[in-house]
């Protein structure tokens, strides 16, 4: 009875972990959609820019053992962080045109889609039947919360910012792949997680290749010193954003060490529903900012997509 108990508590401490990392995960996108739609952050781009300069803040972390890999490790490093802020931007650029509830599903859905696809291209793995029926649901899923219905000829099919969803899951899965094959080759985690944080910043100062991103990039500089309250106010936000989504990944981690990667990554949906009930509440008060439309039969199409897409996950994993 005692041992039974002990494993009863450990599978309760690990439903609460995983759960609570995936709604720290959910206010961090909610955030990411208030500080774009409500115009505090101009746009996607200004948002990564600032997000690959706060990337620099993992070399604290370098006292415990940064070391300097050989120069493919680094180069691929360098690439894969780089990558990272591609996708980000995308990805950003997606939840400034739409709803949260629909972007992130879709853009979770790529993500898996993509990694299984490359890695069988590369025979690295072959995909089982159920993979590839979970791939399946997974993309029947993506375009469930993808369209709006019912389906009207001559009406645009897919949400706006839907491609950038796409383009932002497919980035990110490639920079995922290439952050495994460097943690794969035994680098310390240290080690790969700052460089590919330089990478991240090499990606940020890329974004001022782009006129009219460079323009918005600087014109923040400038109204941040003409508003220096305004710019703090939105400075604290932008950084407690940023440390609600480095505890939701803390508590997904020690979530690893207690129990299933597979049924931790088939729960994801748990973040995409946390998504849907808050981004509601606030949309009664912030529908300039949230969009989310209150329907029943919108809440019974995204709801029956993210069990989908749950299903998919927990096959491709």
């Amino acid at each position: 009875m005692y041992n039974e108990a002990i494993i009863i508590f450990c599978i309760m401490l690990w439903i609460l972990i995983v759960t609570g990392a995936y709604f720290f995960g959910a206010l961090s996108n909610v955030g990411d959609k208030f500080l774009l739609g409500s115009k505090k952050i101009s746009s996607a781009p200004v948002y990564s820019f600032y997000i690959g300069i706060f990337g620099l803040g993992a070399f604290i972390l370098a006292p415990f053992g940064l070391t300097f890999p050989n120069g493919d490790i680094m180069t691929l490093c360098l690439i894969s962080g780089l990558l990272f802020t591609v996708g980000i931007t995308f990805l950003y650029f997606a939840i400034e045109r739409a709803e949260a509830s629909r972007v992130m599903p879709v853009f979770g859905a790529v993500i898996p889609i993509v990694s299984f696809i490359l890695a069988s291209i590369y025979g690295v793995e072959n995909l089982t039947t159920l993979q590839i029926l979970g791939v399946a649901l997974l993309v029947f899923g993506g375009l469930l919360i993808s369209f709006d219905l019912p389906l009207k000829l001559g009406k645009r099919k897919f949400f706006s910012g839907f491609y950038h969803a796409c383009a932002a899951g497919f980035v990110i899965a490639v920079a995922y792949l290439i952050f495994k094959y460097i943690a794969d080759s035994g680098e310390p985690f240290i080690t790969w997680y700052i460089w590919t944080r330089v990478g991240g910043l090499i990606g940020a100062i890329g974004l001022l290749l782009v006129p009219s991103w460079k323009k918005n990039i600087f014109n923040s500089f400038l109204s941040a010193k003409k508003n220096k309250k305004n710019a703090a106010k939105t400075g604290g936000i932008f950084i407690g954003n940023k440390l609600i989504g480095g505890i939701s990944t803390l508590m997904l981690n020690y979530a690893i060490q207690l129990g299933s990667v597979t049924l931790i990554n088939a729960l994801v949906s748990l973040q995409y529903v946390f998504v849907l009930a808050i981004v509601t509440i606030l949309s009664r008060t912030r529908a300039n900012v949230f969009q989310e439309k209150l329907l029943f039969w919108d809440w019974a199409q995204k709801v029956a997509a993210i069990a989908i897409i749950a299903v998919g996950m927990f096959f491709v994993y």
